[in-house]
């Protein structure tokens, strides 16, 4: 998928720019509990802050980040790592629901985005956007354009429109010419908004 996605995205010459600049995958392979509880502890924090809390909530885990490890580790453990009290009560209801639930790549296959979100947002914690995040990062679906990232659209508005505010829609429309790998073109904002 890779190469036909590069190949699509280099019609875009400021995308042909980063596709030279970056290696977007380059990210551990994290199973889906894992990249779904790296996705709650993202929320609302910096990339710096939310890698630092990470850091220090896997490690009280002991790397063992499962449903199971994290309905059994204490509370105040979490919290001294960085967790907010809500983020505690999410991760723990994201453990349970997958306890009780197939949210892996194949237990999700015959479900449209539109019904992956519809069920991940069912679970209290998770919004949009941590639903967005598991379908590109965990379930990599190819055409995920996730604008409620504040990172994606200060990315586009960075390589686009010289910094210049962008409209979602103006957002949406630049991003037309990478369909169907929005996906693709997305990791390589992060990847450019996170070197500058």
């Amino acid at each position: 998928m890779l190469e036909e996605a590069h190949s699509v995205l280099r019609d875009d010459p400021v995308m042909a720019t980063l596709l030279d600049r970056h290696d977007p995958y380059e990210e551990p392979d994290w199973d889906e509990y894992e990249r779904l509880c790296i996705s709650i502890i993202n929320q609302q924090l910096s990339t710096a802050s939310a890698t630092a809390v990470r850091e220090r909530v896997f490690d009280r885990l002991e790397g063992e980040v499962t449903p199971e490890t994290v309905l059994a580790a204490d509370d105040g453990a979490l919290r001294d790592a960085g967790l907010s009290r809500s983020k505690v009560e999410y991760l723990r209801n994201a453990a349970r629901a997958f306890q009780n639930g197939d949210f892996s790549r194949s237990g999700l296959a015959n479900h449209s985005n539109d019904e992956v979100i519809d069920l991940l947002t069912e679970i209290r914690g998770i919004g949009e956007w941590t639903a967005r995040m598991y379908l590109l990062f965990v379930l990599e679906r190819p055409d995920v354009l996730p604008l409620g990232d504040l990172a994606v659209r200060r990315g586009i508005e960075q390589l686009y429109a010289n910094g210049e505010e962008l409209t979602r829609a103006q957002m949406r429309e630049i991003a037309e010419a990478w369909r169907p790998y929005r996906s693709v073109a997305t990791r390589y904002i992060w990847a450019e908004y996170k070197s500058e």
